[in-house]
């Protein structure tokens, strides 16, 4: 590799881990805040919480991992267009290839990792993460003994606990039970406790009530002095794990059991899963073509057009989502699944012929202008908005 190779792939790498490193915070706390509630919800500790958020990872790095590339490719011959390095390469008699050749190498070794990921951790890190979470939910005495806490335990189900007292007895115990269609049971107990049998558990309520109210507005009240409310049937619900496609490994996909019922009632759904992992690698090669063709010529200074990391970002978030569109509809109609590895067989060809014939991929001069004039008036309305501010500010001093 030559020393202006080295230098473009030292760059552009340094570009691209940086890149990552800030995408795939802001994705993952994301999606981190909508698994919040398994502290919040069933009690569980934060260590707990944590490796659920740490297994969510593998599943967002192929998606993160061409948009890092893109941003990174982009920014750096951008840069270098800027300092008129490309010019100067240009003129030194380097073809496009020596641009090129350190930038691919650099996709490929990241196509290499998304696919390891996407099919060889991304499987098992969901399937621990689906246990994490059944187990969490499962251990309902975590849950329930929880002092001021109402708690959701099943659809229609809610529980409340005063206070814990002495001899692992619960004091105040409240229960609403909506489940019987036509009727609203209330239990109220002074005191209970969990008493465990075997695999059972059952919550027992001592001297309490309860209100029965039926759909008409009759309201029956029974006084009991001992009831035993079984929990064991939640816990059983609560342990049973459903492994979607996205949750099996490919061998499995590849060759799923004819008695699995997820397989069994959607079939198609296995076989688009494993068209989408063997299509989503290659968007980090597709990317960087695409960033090459936008920002992988010298160009002028007064040339006017779009910034190539927005044209570059623009036209790799257009060819994403034909990928997720067409994924979406393979399970339902055979035809997408062609369209999975067409889309990124079409674009590659497209930048490939804009690079070969020494063409830069931009957005039209039309798109440029209206964009150029949008970011004008928000400027001029920007710059209106903090002088009105100021003087509003400045009479309100007055008064």
């Amino acid at each position: 590799m030559k020393v202006v190779e080295r230098y473009i792939m030292r760059r552009t790498t340094a570009m691209f881990l940086a890149a990552l490193v800030w995408t795939l915070a802001i994705v993952w706390t994301t999606q981190v805040l909508a698994k919040i509630d398994l502290v919040t919800d069933s009690g569980q500790s934060a260590l707990t919480f944590f490796e659920v958020a740490a297994l969510i990872i593998p599943s967002i790095i192929p998606i993160v991992v061409p948009f890092a590339l893109v941003v990174a490719v982009a920014q750096t011959l951008s840069a270098m267009n800027t300092d008129s390095e490309l010019a100067v390469i240009n003129a030194a008699g380097a073809s496009r290839w020596t641009i090129a050749r350190p930038i691919l190498l650099l996709a490929l070794a990241a196509s290499v990792f998304s696919f390891a990921v996407d099919n060889g951790v991304d499987p098992y890190a969901r399937q621990k993460n689906r246990q994490l979470v059944a187990a969490s939910r499962a251990d309902l005495l975590s849950l329930i003994i929880q002092e001021g806490t109402f708690r959701r335990i099943d659809d229609g189900l809610f529980l409340q606990i005063g206070e814990r007292l002495p001899d692992n007895k619960l004091g105040g115990i409240f229960v609403a039970d909506s489940r019987e269609e036509g009727a609203n049971l209330t239990y109220y107990a002074k005191t209970g406790s969990i008493v465990e049998k075997g695999d059972e558990k059952v919550l027992m309520m001592n001297d309490g009530v309860i209100n029965r109210k039926s759909v008409t507005g009759d309201l029956s009240v029974i006084r009991f002095t001992s009831y035993a409310f079984d929990l064991s049937a939640f816990m059983s619900a609560a342990n049973e794990i459903t492994l979607l496609p996205k949750d099996r490994t490919t061998p499995y996909l590849l060759n799923p059991d004819a008695n699995d019922r997820m397989y069994q009632r959607q079939p198609g759904s296995y076989t688009a899963e494993v068209n989408q992992r063997f299509s989503e690698w290659s968007y980090s090669l597709v990317f960087a073509l695409i960033a090459l063709a936008v920002a992988g010529d010298a160009r002028s200074h007064r040339e006017a057009r779009i910034h190539p990391l927005i044209t570059a970002i623009a036209i790799a978030l257009f060819v994403r989502w034909l990928g997720f569109f067409a994924a979406g509809k393979a399970d339902k109609v055979w035809y997408y699944a062609y369209m999975v590895y067409a889309v990124p067989i079409v674009a590659s060809a497209v930048s490939v012929w804009f690079i070969v014939s020494s063409r830069s991929m931009e957005l039209p001069t039309a798109w440029a202008d209206w964009m150029t004039n949008l970011a004008g008036r928000v400027s001029e309305g920007w710059t209106a908005l903090k002088l009105w501010l100021a003087r509003r500010g400045t009479s309100g001093q007055g008064a």
